[in-house]
């Protein structure tokens, strides 16, 4: 049985079973596809700041069925944890970033979890603008946008790719009926026990992941809130425009066809009926970042061209 208690961990017996003495209030989940040239870098600056600003937090590395030595980096650099405590996941074939994503943000023990690029793109001390508005009771899911504020690119993708980002988005904007404008930045938080029902639902393992997931949040009426972040593009990205770009765009549809046909509507009654109890236990009338007169329009929307 293994007990862990911050980052401290013993085990009795070699069982599987665990038992936890002390959970973590945050989970941040890193989704890691041969990374292991930059991994051990960004989970240093991961840990720094953690020790720093909020040691009760639980790091999930979820390794995509790497060909190099991304888990022995991540084990490794667990070494220099302090009191954060650390997980590794490993799956055993490349399943895509949406699969692990979700691998691990279900693997999390906090009642908040945030997603990161392994490469940092947003920087973690970020991640306040993320967590502080579910943890007042504002929101279910907040995400990172590139879109909002553009000052705060440091450095900016190529032309190319950044002008397809855009296309992208206003194309998930006009099939989908979001309201949003960057669905796609690498920075995601979650409010679990409101989201677990929509994380179950979610099929899209590739990188169409993102719409499909505040989507369905925007469908059962979650209160959701699009956040200006710092970002920085480094080079090594995994995304192909010429590749994926026709992927994702059939991503869309498939997520659109699968609204239409139900097949989300009892992970979105789920998720609706676990805002609704959060908002009476904790008595909040913060309003949400999206109207919630538009959300309605939308899911009858769907459900009538079904």
């Amino acid at each position: 049985m293994i007990y862990s208690v911050s980052s401290f961990r013993f085990q009795v017996n070699n069982l599987k079973l665990e038992t936890f003495l002390m959970s973590p209030s945050l989970s941040i989940v890193i989704p890691a596809y041969n990374e292991a040239a930059r991994l051990g870098e960004s989970l240093r600056i991961v840990f720094e700041y953690l020790n720093k600003q909020r040691p009760e937090t639980e790091v999930i590395v979820v390794d995509d069925g790497s060909s190099d030595n991304t888990a022995d980096v991540a084990e490794k650099s667990f070494e220099g944890r302090g009191g954060v405590d650390a997980e590794l996941i490993r799956v055993r074939e490349n399943r895509g970033k949406g699969y692990v994503v979700r691998k691990g943000l279900l693997a999390a023990r906090a009642p908040v979890a945030l997603f990161t690029d392994a490469d940092l793109s947003t920087p973690i001390t970020e991640t306040p603008k993320l967590i502080a508005p579910i943890e007042r009771g504002e929101y279910d899911l907040t995400f990172g946008s590139r879109a909002l504020d553009r000052s705060l690119i440091g450095v900016h993708q190529p032309w190319r790719r950044e002008q397809g980002g855009r296309v992208f988005n206003l194309i998930v904007r006009l099939a989908t009926g979001l309201p949003f404008w960057d669905t796609q930045c690498g920075f995601k938080a979650f409010r679990l026990n409101v989201c677990r029902p929509i994380l179950e639902a979610a099929t899209i393992d590739r990188f169409g992941f993102d719409v499909e997931l505040i989507f369905l949040a925007y469908l059962a009426q979650l209160s959701l809130k699009e956040t200006p972040v710092r970002w920085n593009h480094n080079e090594g990205s995994k995304v192909s425009v010429a590749r994926d770009s026709w992927r994702m765009f059939n991503e869309v549809r498939l997520i659109r066809r699968r609204a239409r046909a139900g097949l989300y509507d009892e992970a979105i009654a789920a998720a609706r009926t676990g805002a609704k109890d959060r908002e009476r236990e904790l008595h909040t009338s913060a309003p949400p970042s999206t109207d919630k007169g538009t959300q309605r329009r939308v899911a009858s929307s769907f459900k009538a061209d079904a």
